[in-house]
């Protein structure tokens, strides 16, 4: 199946999925941290849009931790970088109605949270298509280790992920459900 026709299919199903209000347990992330040795403390997030998983609660528990949190803001040529901000911090609307901060202070996360429309065992993601994480995932790897987690719900779970020279793997796949590494 080509990897329009998955989108489209998924993203039904998450649309659906969604209104149930299914929550990861940050206990989970935090735990997975640990494992990792991670002591740096630059979470980068995501704002939900879309019916992808909310993570908004989980940055709002990293901030209380005294983690860093940023949220991506979206450039040209299909680039983004992350952008420190706070919740006590206005957003302004980009020109795809997803809510980012006022570009003032870049950051270079160590731990990414991101989104995915459908996911597999091998650790693949499928995106809307962009290659906007692909290609930030490139660049900050470039500079230094980052942990890449993926938020999904279960049912985004496919059996194979079509993949290209492009695509970036991600370190782990957290649901409500089961963690996949």
């Amino acid at each position: 199946m080509i990897k329009s026709k998955i989108r489209k299919k998924i993203l039904k199903i998450r649309e659906k999925i969604n209104k149930k209000n299914i929550q990861i347990d940050f206990n989970q992330i935090i735990k997975l941290l640990k494992r990792e040795k991670i002591t740096k403390r630059i979470i980068g997030g995501y704002f939900p849009v879309n019916f992808e998983v909310d993570d908004l609660g989980l940055l709002k528990k990293f901030e209380r931790k005294k983690f860093k949190i940023s949220l991506p803001v979206i450039k040209k040529n299909f680039q983004m970088d992350f952008y420190k901000w706070t919740f006590s911090e206005p957003l302004k609307i980009n020109k795809y109605g997803i809510p980012e901060p006022e570009a003032k202070n870049i950051v270079y996360p160590d731990v990414l949270l991101i989104p995915l429309v459908a996911f597999d065992k091998n650790l693949n993601r499928l995106g809307y298509g962009g290659g906007y994480y692909d290609r930030v995932i490139s660049k900050l790897s470039k500079n230094k280790k980052i942990t890449k987690i993926g938020l999904a719900f279960s049912v985004q779970k496919i059996n194979k992920v079509p993949i290209n020279e492009y695509d970036q793997k991600l370190d782990y796949i957290v649901t409500s459900k089961y963690i996949v590494k």
